[in-house]
């Protein structure tokens, strides 16, 4: 038994070595068939002998059993936030609080998310989200599917390392095509990639996102050492894949210059990065400046400006939505931009392609807003050659043919055709999503295929489609087949709220949704309603509930909601207690991106102990609660002297 434990030992240090050789150093010694051969070994001896079972064996690389949730973890460093600098002149003022014999470390910013390793004894212990920076989240198990973080480490004694885990260029556009292939949503950037697939609780699907990660630093370790370089030479010998592109200078004309360096290599890098890091190389002297309550104050993030490409305006397309507004889209020669590669841009209505004097066969500039959304920022009319077409919005609709209106109190042209099949699609399609339905699988591809074929007319005829046609589809299969009935077999109790999200009504979103829903107590009072009553109900304006009183007025409705009742669909309230009344009489506005909660989750955390969020800031607002790139409702609280929380404020105040 002894020399069994003993080969099973070898096999896992052997491969730990050559995973380390061809993911971290890219110099691998043996065929990836050997290296498969000794995993499976591996995995049959395991499997043979239980007893033997270790986590940070190299077979637990492809995931394991799924969670219920993931555990807080406090850190034992905290993991700060950097202040961003967007211009040189900025920077340059940084670097002019330093003394001229400081030396700084330029590193690359890797576009990820931030987590910390934690070893003991030289094992993987503990793996953590970034969170508030105080608090994050125990993804141990999704971190052990990263085949670059190391398992074991020579060092024996007690060590904690910063990386930024990131999804590869390649790994992202598999991922999407395989999405996309299954009529799901694809992901907007690499990053919010990584991050939807490290906090998956399924630690399988994380394993097959092919994440990786770089370590950019040393948090916490029984050895000292004097400068930051020193540290980084130091984890790279025990196995740790170290932020490339690093480089140690002195003054600004050099840093200035290392950072336009890697700003031209940026399209070139095989991962995305959105600016470059400068801090202070010597340990001592960090700890001179200290830090404010999250920020270093040894170091700053200079930040690229937008990545904007010229390309040529190959067309103007319509695209019909939902409520029947045709929006002009952008067809363009595909470039990439911010880590995807685009080749169209909505141009929102006819008054911004008049504005911007935007023409077909233009030389236009793209960018993304927010790194996510491309948007044509402008023409370069100096470019024309004449052969450039002004652009004219059609006088009927490209899908179903009616004639197209327009009203002189907004810029938005509409078909007014109720049966319109691109209308039909993307209503159905908004009925099934999350904030809706939240019909799982049922996305616009799917939506479509249903339409094509016959088997969907409109939002009730979900309720009883025929599971056998249904499977009988191509691209379905009674797997799938069945998942979808189940899915919108139990999107029957989620009730009024989501419901009347669901109908698409203008202007009526979730947070009026809700507000109805707490005021109606079924779905039939509404028929009833009038434009007096609805003002008096809050976030229900005068122009929101004229929308309500005419969607509830027509006949096509009636029929709709007595077919969904028919069905067994809930169109009653469901109403909640509130767990606790320690936000009773308070309203929260939430702004930018919360570490650890989405702002759903924040708003009925809220609401569940007696507070109410409201979307836009007054002087009756009790707090501003503001995530990371927080916006103009930041701003219009600092005017008006409204306080500001963080994440970690709300729930201490929850908590006592």
């Amino acid at each position: 038994m002894e020399n069994l434990m003993q080969k099973i030992e070898e096999l896992r240090k052997s491969l730990e070595y050559h995973a380390n050789k061809y993911y971290v150093e890219d110099a691998p010694e043996i065929s990836d068939y050997e290296y498969d051969m000794m995993f499976r070994e591996l995995q049959r001896l395991e499997e043979e002998h239980p007893e033997f079972a270790d986590d940070n064996s190299p077979t637990r690389r492809v995931g394991g059993k799924a969670l219920d949730k993931f555990e807080k973890v406090r850190h034992t460093v905290p993991l700060g936030s950097l202040t961003d600098v967007f211009s040189y002149e900025e920077l340059k003022a940084y670097l002019e609080t330093a003394g001229p014999e400081d030396v700084f470390s330029v590193e690359a910013k890797i576009d990820g998310l931030s987590v910390a390793l934690r070893y003991e004894n030289g094992r993987f212990i503990r793996g953590a989200t970034r969170g508030d920076g105080v608090t994050g989240e125990d993804v141990t198990a999704n971190l052990r599917t990263v085949r670059s973080i190391p398992l074991s480490i020579p060092y024996p004694g007690r060590l904690e390392v910063r990386g930024e885990v990131y999804m590869p260029k390649s790994s992202f556009e598999r991922l999407n095509a395989g999405r996309e292939a299954r009529g799901e949503a694809k992901f907007a950037n690499p990053r919010n990639a990584a991050a939807g697939s490290l906090r998956q609780l399924d630690s399988g699907i994380t394993a097959a996102r092919g994440l990786d990660i770089f370590i950019f630093n040393l948090q916490d370790c029984d050895r000292s050492f004097e400068r930051h370089d020193e540290t980084l030479a130091f984890l790279r010998e025990q196995g740790f894949r170290i932020i490339p592109q690093i480089r140690t200078l002195v003054g600004s004309e050099a840093i200035i210059g290392q950072i336009e360096e890697i700003g031209r290599m940026r399209e070139s890098l095989p991962y995305d990065i959105d600016g470059v890091v400068i801090k202070e190389n010597l340990l001592t002297r960090r700890t001179e400046l200290g830090e404010t309550a999250n920020t270093p104050k040894w170091a700053v993030a200079y930040k690229f400006p937008p990545e904007r490409k010229a390309t040529k305006l190959l067309d103007i397309t319509v695209q019909v939505g939902r409520t029947g507004v045709l929006t002009p889209n952008a067809v363009f020669e595909p470039i990439r931009l911010a880590g995807t590669t685009v080749s169209r841009a909505t141009l929102h209505n006819l008054d911004f392609i008049r504005e911007k004097d935007i023409r077909i066969g233009d030389t236009v500039y793209v960018q993304k807003a927010g790194d996510i959304i491309p948007e044509v920022v402008s023409s370069d009319i100096k470019a024309r050659d004449g052969s450039e077409r002004e652009y004219r919005m059609p006088t009927h609709c490209p899908s179903c043919g009616e004639p197209v209106t327009s009203s002189p109190d907004e810029a938005a042209i509409r078909c007014t055709n109720a049966s319109c099949p691109a209308q039909r699609i993307r209503t159905i399609t908004y009925f099934a999503s999350r904030g809706a339905m939240d019909i799982d699988g049922l996305g616009e591809g799917v939506v479509k295929l249903l339409c094509d074929n016959g088997l969907l007319l409109d939002c009730a005829g979900l309720y009883s489609l025929d599971p056998a046609r249904l499977a009988a589809l191509d691209r379905m299969g009674e797997k799938s087949a069945s998942n979808l009935i189940a899915a919108i077999e139990a999107s029957k109790e989620r009730g009024l709220e989501r419901l009347l999200c669901a109908f698409g009504i203008r202007q009526v979103g979730e947070k009026a949704a809700k507000a109805l829903a707490d005021v109606f107590s079924d779905i039939d009072e509404l028929f009833s309603a009038t434009v007096e009553r609805l003002t008096g109900i809050p976030d229900v304006g005068e122009i929101t509930a004229g929308n309500i009183v005419d969607f509830f007025s027509h006949p096509q409705t009636r029929r709709m909601v007595e077919e969904l009742k028919r069905q067994g669909v809930k169109t009653s309230s469901i109403r909640t207690e509130p767990r606790g009344s320690r936000l009773a009489g308070m309203t929260f506005v939430l702004t930018g991106t919360l570490p650890t909660m989405s702002r759903d989750e924040a708003s009925a955390l809220i609401e569940a102990n007696g507070g109410k969020t409201s979307s836009s800031v007054s002087k009756k607002t009790s707090y501003v609660l503001a995530g990371a790139e927080a916006g103009s409702k930041l701003t219009k609280a600092q005017q008006l002297g409204i306080p500001v929380l963080e994440e970690k404020d709300l729930i201490d105040m929850i908590a006592e």
